[in-house]
């Protein structure tokens, strides 16, 4: 389409200039370069399980605080442009009664919202699953917008099981197509979608085959979104680092693995898009700031800003520092979490020197 500007528009044809501006920017915010997200979605349950491996009990003010620490540790806003919230966050205050998007606002993080339901396992398909809760998006998204989110995050997670051919092409045009109209429906409630299509490291795939995977995967999404009408330019991507299987055979360095990663993406990533948000994926602080690092130097021609959107790398060494005291110890885990974003963001910069080892795949 063209307007009278003589402007081209590809994509949100259903969204006003001013809306488009609106979700570019927060694409834009989200982007910033050396900073990335903090990913505290994790809902009750989950959080309640990683307290509990740490005798910390599993209650909903220890759960207020625990995020309010991630949101005011002193100098955390200068390594963080975004935090993805679970509903039950979102409608959390700190201790001074603010709400803790308006905190986040107020410190220039950009607050967002995890809207995805329950994981559903596809008939026939040797364990692929699709996510749920696209039925009643809209309704929640325009409630999560005027509680102060402006962006959301969906998750569709897939296995990668040569041996039962998974993931199959019914799960990952399922699950690409989900993300779209999911994309779809945020931008027309005024949320910036994050789309994450999220590929677990378990396996013994290799290096190579993971490659395929990812891009078949990354192909079908970015061409959905595009069939769907989502406005690109206002959208950010989520994705695994493409990695072999971790009971892979074959040992590969952390140069080739980044050299992997930015094939993947050259293959297929629009242009229009501003970043990309690497999960962690289980990994550890070391291994996922040394990728994150090595993928940033091998960059040499995509304009994205490629950081990070971590939870477990970075929450997992602070909860170590609660085991057998019985409760949060939030003024330690304050510094030592402000010191892990100062990694994460040399790593987002490509200027973090890993030790020797650190990001490889072992066989």
């Amino acid at each position: 389409m063209v307007h009278q500007s003589g402007a081209f528009s590809v994509g949100g044809t259903f969204l006003s200039t001013a809306e488009k501006a609106a979700l570019e920017e927060t694409a834009a915010a989200v982007a910033t370069f050396g900073k990335g997200i903090t990913a505290c979605d994790e809902g009750p349950a989950t959080i309640g399980g990683r307290f509990e491996k740490v005798g910390v009990e599993n209650t909903e003010e220890n759960r207020r605080k625990y995020r309010q620490m991630l949101f005011e540790a002193p100098g955390c806003e200068n390594y963080l442009s975004a935090a993805i919230l679970d509903p039950e966050t979102l409608y959390q205050k700190n201790d001074e009664g603010k709400p803790f998007p308006q905190v986040l606002t107020e410190r220039g993080i950009v607050p967002g919202i995890k809207p995805h339901l329950k994981v559903y396992t596809l008939p026939g398909t040797n364990g692929d699953t699709v996510m749920q809760g696209l039925d009643s998006l809209a309704a929640r998204c325009k409630e999560y917008y005027d509680n102060g989110a402006r962006f959301a995050k969906w998750r569709s997670p897939l296995v990668i099981d040569m041996q039962n051919r998974c993931p199959t092409d019914l799960a990952i045009k399922a699950n690409m197509h989900d993300l779209a109209r999911y994309a779809l429906i945020c931008q027309s409630e005024g949320l910036m979608p994050i789309v994450e299509p999220d590929i677990s490291l378990s396996g013994t795939h290799t290096l190579e085959e993971a490659v395929d995977v990812n891009i078949r995967v990354q192909s079908e999404l970015f061409k959905a979104m595009i069939d769907h009408g989502v406005y690109m330019a206002g959208t950010t991507l989520k994705p695994n680092i493409v990695n072999p299987g971790k009971n892979c055979p074959k040992s590969y360095t952390v140069e080739e693995i980044a050299e992997a990663n930015i094939f993947v993406f050259e293959q297929s990533f629009p242009v229009a898009m501003k970043g990309a948000n690497y999960l962690s994926g289980g990994q550890t602080l070391e291994q996922a700031a040394a990728r994150l690092s090595a993928i940033n130097k091998a960059n040499k021609k995509g304009p994205w800003n490629l950081s990070f959107s971590w939870s477990q790398a970075l929450q997992l060494p602070l909860l170590d520092l609660c085991k057998g005291k019985g409760d949060l110890q939030l003024e330690e885990m304050s510094k030592l979490y402000v010191e892990e974003l100062k990694i994460a963001s040399a790593a987002a910069k490509g200027e973090y020197e890993w030790a020797k080892g650190d990001g490889d795949h072992k066989a």
